[in-house]
């Protein structure tokens, strides 16, 4: 991906990670939690979310390692004692982010099919709908990553608090401590294991496929710049 490409893509990276992280804050608002929107961060400006590492090294790093592109914003805070159910509040609460990125992808993969129509309908302007096109169409594999990255069960990632819960309460004590050492697992996977990455997030490229698949037969001439 050139530097133009990677330029488009940044905004709906930004917008899939921010919908990521509100959907959380509004499951814990939801859920009797009203720290998320006690400190601001219930809320869809950007600058709230923006964490150095995930939302903007990580991506970057990613780019120029020619890896496919994913990040993260800066988590929500949440007090999962507020919760009106604690269990079921932190499960719906972690899920709540995954959920947000697949709707996402759903919702991105039918708005790039109209865009296709408009843009050979108005061939003045094919390449303005080109350009929000190859956005949806990246926003689809984007979001897909998001969710199924998120999944991995690495504390402090949001599958960690489902499998938390399938393990004995002694070990499942260990195992969330491990949450202070997560992102260091996570640099030394992208470093020195991508493979295993790329072979847990499988499911991802085979969704995108199946989106691109319905996709396909509407899409634009890429854009040149």
């Amino acid at each position: 991906m050139d530097l133009a490409s990677f330029l488009i893509v940044a905004p709906i990276l930004l917008f899939s990670m921010v919908a990521h992280e509100y959907a959380h804050g509004y499951a814990a608002f939801r859920q009797g939690d009203t720290t998320a929107y006690d400190l601001g961060r219930l809320t869809w400006n950007p600058l709230k979310h923006i964490d150095p590492f995930m939302t903007v090294i990580l991506p970057v790093m990613l780019w120029a390692a020619h890896q496919p592109i994913f990040g993260g914003a800066k988590p929500v805070p949440v007090v999962p004692r507020n919760y009106r159910h604690y269990k079921r509040g932190d499960i719906i609460v972690s899920l709540a982010g995954i959920a947000a990125n697949l709707v996402l992808a759903v919702a991105l993969t039918a708005i790039a099919i109209p865009l296709g129509w408009l843009g050979r309908t108005f061939p003045a302007a094919e390449t303005s709908f080109a350009i929000l096109q190859v956005m949806m169409v990246q926003g689809v594999a984007i979001n897909l990553l998001l969710a199924f990255f998120n999944l991995l069960p690495l504390p402090p990632l949001d599958g960690s608090h489902v499998m938390k819960y399938l393990l004995p309460p002694a070990l499942a004590i260990r195992y969330v401590a491990l949450g202070r050492f997560g992102f260091l697992v996570l640099f030394l996977l992208l470093s020195f294991a991508p493979g295993v990455l790329r072979t847990w997030l499988t499911p991802a490229f085979v969704l995108q496929q199946v989106a691109m698949s319905v996709v396909s037969p509407h899409l634009l001439p890429p854009p040149r710049f």
